[in-house]
């Protein structure tokens, strides 16, 4: 249960333009890219696992990760860190699992599949 409570604060923060500490620079990028219009809740819930907790992303959503795009996803992740229910998290930390999912999944993407 306190697993939902986590993402429905994601959700929150993902979905919301604005948060109350993020700054206006990922503010105003997430809004000029159509950001949060990319993303559904199944996507928000396995990306954030994967980012923010010990998790992997699936197949699935790694496509949907690349199509959200690289400044989306550094976007969200940089606002999520800004909000104080989050100040336990080491920032290095998570950009670097970030940045690391996003690798992977493009990785993933660009390999040819094996039954083409």
């Amino acid at each position: 249960m306190a697993s939902f409570n986590v993402y429905s604060v994601l959700v929150d923060l993902l979905l919301t333009c604005g948060a109350v500490m993020a700054t206006k620079e990922n503010d105003q990028i997430i809004k000029e890219n159509n950001c949060e219009t990319k993303m559904d809740l199944p996507f928000v819930q396995e990306a954030f696992t994967s980012i923010f907790e010990t998790g992997s992303i699936s197949n699935k959503w790694c496509g949907e990760l690349v199509v959200l795009g690289k400044v989306c996803r550094s976007a969200l992740v940089k606002r999520t860190l800004e909000n104080r229910l989050f100040i336990y998290l080491s920032p290095a930390t998570i950009i670097a699992k970030s940045i690391q999912t996003w690798n992977n999944c493009l990785t993933l993407i660009d390999s040819p599949s094996p039954f083409a």
